[in-house]
């Protein structure tokens, strides 16, 4: 284990407590804040279903200390084998845990277009940065870890007589994003395609494409929906509107200042960013989500 359980909580980490969302399918919430020592990168959330024979989970979260806490929660409900791990994406703060799984013999399963992230400079930089910055949960033995199985198309998986509908949603979030959808819950675990009472990280997301994905995931008869960050929802039209109305919104504003040549800091300014300046996270990042909205707009309009 990366530090003991004392020390986590001398340090007043955030509480890991599953939520039951459905008959034995759980997840837990990470806290809508950047990652840092204080909290382990427990920023996001992370789902777990308990099939017939085995556990399955979506995500591997921000650190192996917490993955490791997440199966002793696991632990509490069910002395099955953790058997899979569904990746939604391969982010840093959803896949720094995979380890902690893989050692328990779970199966990573993901899609291809994550490859291209897990070999990549900004992949590697970002551990780097996360072993100084979130140290000691995130050290030199903290790896990533690549997929078993990358999906290509939609999949469905039968294990231990649950089924599990994934379906590919990007380019949106990430090129390689994933929603699981469990049709006889009616439960989907969306990841970053949706924020829920926090401004969404877009950096150089495919807003547009993103748009569509959230509009084919309205498509579907979900009765919750498990958001990457934040609560879940029993509402999920209404949900799954707040992101879609943020990334429009954002398109829109950015859209009109690319069109006119008005510089980004002009535009900015003259923005009225009045519906959702009150959200967690929107001073952090906004600002960043905006200007390379604004690129992106320079880029669509050639």
């Amino acid at each position: 284990m990366v530090a003991s359980l004392a020390t986590a909580n001398a340090l007043a980490v955030p509480d890991i407590q599953p939520v039951s969302v459905a008959p034995d399918v759980y997840y837990v919430q990470g806290i809508s804040a950047l990652g840092s020592t204080e909290n382990q990168n427990f920023i996001s959330n992370a789902g777990f279903v308990v099939t017939r024979d085995s556990v399955v989970t979506i995500d591997a979260l921000g650190s192996p200390a917490v993955a490791e806490r997440v199966v002793a929660e696991i632990r509490k409900i069910t002395p099955k084998p953790i058997s899979h791990v569904i990746l939604t994406h391969y982010h840093a703060d959803h896949v720094y845990g995979l380890q902690v799984f893989k050692a328990l013999g779970a199966q990573v399963i993901a899609h291809t277009l994550g490859k291209a992230y897990l070999n990549s400079d900004t992949a590697r930089l970002r551990l780097e940065a996360s072993r100084k910055d979130i140290a000691p949960w995130i050290d030199d033995k903290t790896q990533l870890v690549p997929a078993d199985v990358w999906l290509e198309g939609p999949t469905e998986m039968t294990i231990g007589g649950t089924r599990f509908v994934i379906q590919p949603a990007g380019p949106a979030h990430t090129p390689e994003d994933l929603a699981i959808y469990l049709p006889q819950q009616k439960v989907l675990f969306a990841g970053d395609i949706v924020f829920r009472n926090r401004i969404p990280y877009v950096g150089t997301a495919d807003s547009r494409h993103w748009i569509a994905s959230l509009d084919a995931l309205l498509a579907l008869d979900a009765r919750t929906i498990v958001p990457g960050h934040g609560p879940a929802s029993d509402e999920p039209k209404k949900d799954l509107q707040q992101t879609r109305d943020y990334l429009v919104f954002l398109r829109a504003a950015m859209k009109k200042a690319a069109t006119d040549m008005t510089p980004f800091d002009e535009a900015y300014a003259a923005t009225d960013w009045s519906r959702f300046e009150s959200l967690p996270l929107f001073k952090v990042a906004n600002r960043m989500n905006a200007y390379n909205t604004y690129l992106l707009m320079e880029q669509e309009a050639r």
